[in-house]
């Protein structure tokens, strides 16, 4: 509506098809047919035995032609029906040859009426309904060509076979074509799917997981009444986190939280240094659709982290940017949960020319030789996931190095709009 009331409309939806360079070609090649057999019929006006039988006809075909040009420009628009009588004309004209041509110029291989411009005829059969309508139309005009010869000669011959052989080939080719775009299709549907699935693993895991991990935590250490009710979350926080990353979760239609960060609760997001960490908040949005990234990692820096910026503004996308500050809340709860309540945090962000590169760093154990594997497999998702996954759905990619007893560092880099040149700057070594 607003585009509208702005004297603009919307772009339109384009549906591409294998078939439409087909449909295209097969147009361009009936007119420009037509054309030739025009041009033909005039040149040898004077050597038919009843040339304005040839003029009638070719006149009936510049009608019909002109009145139907566009039927062949879609799958849509060529109907059955309009094939059935395209074919008539050129099975037509190649039987009344025999009316205005002279016997002799027959005998001697004159081309029929129509000439080349039936194969336009088969070739529309052959795109329309594959490589068994292409033989039926085939041998219609193969018959015609015969009873208008009245012999199998070697030129007739030749041509019989020559557009047998075109129209079944191009219908087989068709069908293969149809058949891919159909897998195609089906792939692009389950990659989509895959993709939502694990974007709804994310929120869940940045949202009612880590409240159920610290609910077992606090009730733990409470005791009482509140340790058998940690005892319950923890038991509901495995069976979620198996259903996550084992289930199937269907597609949740248009909905979108691209322009979410989704962030635990307060009590979640407690600093390395026990004090809280803040969390994202998005930053609203420039005229264009950008965002300055230092905005959204700004509210992390607390006592325990320290947040490192260049002097100029780093922008990305607005959806991009905010998947970039879920993905840094989570290695920032990662160094929480792992590195220990002593453990200090540094945020750094780098604008490159062609990525937007962010490395968390923390002074904490380092993370053990194959502890990242592990934990994807039992169902912990807050690497393959809400940091990988995240950077992976931007185009992007994320590195750890991680060197015992000196702590661990997380680099994600975001392209700007393109693919990063040059690759990781840095290899998982855990």
């Amino acid at each position: 509506m607003a585009a509208r009331r702005h004297g603009k409309r919307p772009p339109k939806a384009l549906r591409m098809s294998v078939e439409l360079p087909l449909w295209r070609a097969i147009t361009g090649y009936r007119i420009l047919t037509l054309v030739y057999t025009l041009c033909q019929v005039a040149f040898s006006y004077r050597h038919y035995e009843h040339p304005l039988g040839a003029v009638a006809y070719m006149g009936a075909l510049t009608v019909w032609m002109a009145l139907t040009w566009r039927r062949t420009t879609s799958p849509e628009r060529c109907t059955r029906q309009f094939l059935i009588v395209d074919l008539g004309f050129a099975v037509g004209g190649i039987l009344l040859t025999s009316l205005v041509d002279t016997h002799a110029r027959i005998m001697g291989g004159a081309p029929t009426l129509p000439s080349i411009w039936t194969a336009g005829a088969v070739l529309g059969f052959a795109i329309k309904g594959g490589w068994r309508w292409a033989a039926v139309a085939s041998s219609a005009v193969a018959v015609a060509n015969l009873v208008e010869r009245e012999q199998l000669a070697r030129d007739t011959l030749r041509n019989v076979v020559l557009v047998w052989v075109a129209g079944v080939a191009i219908g087989y080719v068709v069908e293969v074509a149809r058949a891919s775009e159909r897998t195609l299709a089906r792939a692009l549907q389950i990659e989509a799917a895959t993709r939502e699935r694990e974007r709804l693993a994310r929120d869940i895991h940045d949202s009612v997981l880590q409240v159920l991990a610290m609910v077992q935590r606090r009730g733990t250490a409470i005791g009482g009444e509140a340790a058998e009710l940690g005892r319950m979350a923890g038991e509901q926080e495995v069976a979620l986190r198996t259903l996550v990353a084992g289930g199937l979760v269907r597609p949740a239609g248009a909905a979108t939280m691209a322009s979410y960060v989704p962030a635990p609760v307060t009590a979640a997001h407690e600093g390395t240094a026990g004090t809280a960490v803040a969390p994202a908040r998005s930053a609203p949005p420039a005229a264009d659709g950008s965002c300055d990234v230092r905005a959204l990692l700004a509210p992390f820096a607390g006592a325990g982290v320290t947040f490192s910026e260049p002097g100029a503004a780093v922008e990305l996308p607005a959806a991009a940017a905010a998947e970039l500050a879920a993905a840094v809340s989570a290695a920032l709860d990662n160094v929480r949960v792992h590195a220990g309540a002593g453990a200090h945090a540094w945020i750094l962000v780098e604008d490159e020319p062609h990525a937007v590169i962010v490395t968390v760093r923390d002074d904490g154990p380092g993370i053990p030789e194959g502890r990242l594997a592990d934990a994807e497999r039992e169902g912990r998702l807050g690497v393959a996931l809400s940091i990988r996954g995240r950077l992976r759905d931007l185009g992007g990619s994320a590195a750890w190095v991680s060197v015992t007893g000196q702590g661990t560092e997380v680099e994600l880099t975001v392209p700007k709009g393109t693919a990063p040149e040059g690759g990781k700057r840095g290899k998982s070594r855990a």
